[in-house]
């Protein structure tokens, strides 16, 4: 089993993921390679996969939207994304965005 790298940088928690977008729903599926693997339901399409991550995300960890933000691969299916602002500790991040079912 893999396990999430986290990156602190100032009050930020970083973390790589990886989507999948035109998923049949959105979630969480596997930690591989230390990257966090998301499926999503919306497609790559105008920001639209972009947004839905970021609610995705928001929801598994209890916060608004606007504690993430994309920081790099908007573009792409490769992201950096920082979680800011949380009191969260790097076990915690990673407990909350543990795959349902592992």
């Amino acid at each position: 089993m893999s396990v999430l790298e986290v990156e602190q940088r100032g009050s930020a928690l970083r973390i790589r993921v990886r989507v999948k977008p035109r998923a049949s729903r959105s979630r969480i599926l596997q930690v591989r390679d230390g990257v966090l693997v998301v499926a999503l339901a919306a497609p790559p399409v105008d920001g639209e996969a972009n947004s839905e991550l970021i609610v995705a995300l928001a929801h598994a960890l209890g916060c608004g939207k606007s504690a993430i933000e994309i920081v790099t691969g908007t573009a792409s299916r490769s992201k950096l994304v920082a979680i800011i602002g949380l009191p969260l500790t790097s076990d915690e991040l990673r407990s909350k965005l543990e795959p349902m079912g592992t």
